[in-house]
């Protein structure tokens, strides 16, 4: 278990430090932080959160797609060679899907294929709460979404992760 940092002492660090303990909260995309470090102190991890999130909304599309394509396939072939971060490794795994069934790990890779050709990048869930089975039903429904839909379900989703990291990384005052 990682030993949380503080408020105060992400308050207080130099950018350099900051973006290195925050720099994985959102998927490869370290200028999240950096670009949050300068509107600091934080008083709570809302409020830091609130604010990535806002660097994020305010991000030229074609950064905030280069965030949304950092993310890897559920159940996907980076999950199956070991080359997921920590983070990614820890919430796919707490979803039950380093256990999935043949047929479940079948339909995972069907899914994944016909999302990425109709939407062009990878399915992106905040997995946390769901089991396979409504992982897979989150799929079916979100295939149904337009292009413009689905990019802002997946800053929606990338959004709850960032959350969720934050809360198991940072320590409120």
């Amino acid at each position: 278990m990682t030993t949380k940092v503080s408020m105060a002492t992400l308050n207080a660090m130099p950018v350099e430090d900051f973006v290195r303990v925050l720099g994985g909260v959102f998927e490869h995309s370290p200028w999240v932080a950096e670009r949050a470090a300068a509107h600091r102190p934080f008083t709570s991890v809302h409020a830091l959160h609130t604010e990535m999130v806002r660097q994020i909304e305010g991000a030229e599309h074609d950064l905030q797609m280069k965030l949304i394509c950092a993310h890897p396939e559920l159940a996907g072939k980076a999950a199956i060679r070991g080359e997921l971060t920590p983070e990614s490794t820890s919430e796919q795994a707490g979803a039950g899907l380093d256990q999935c069934a043949p047929e479940e790990f079948a339909r995972l890779t069907q899914l994944n294929q016909a999302y990425r050709e109709k939407f062009g990048f990878p399915f992106i869930l905040a997995v946390k709460g769901y089991d396979r089975a409504g992982i897979i039903a989150q799929f079916e429904r979100r295939l149904g979404l337009t292009p413009a839909q689905e990019v802002q379900e997946s800053l929606q989703q990338i959004f709850k992760i960032g959350r969720f990291r934050l809360e198991a990384l940072v320590e409120e005052n």
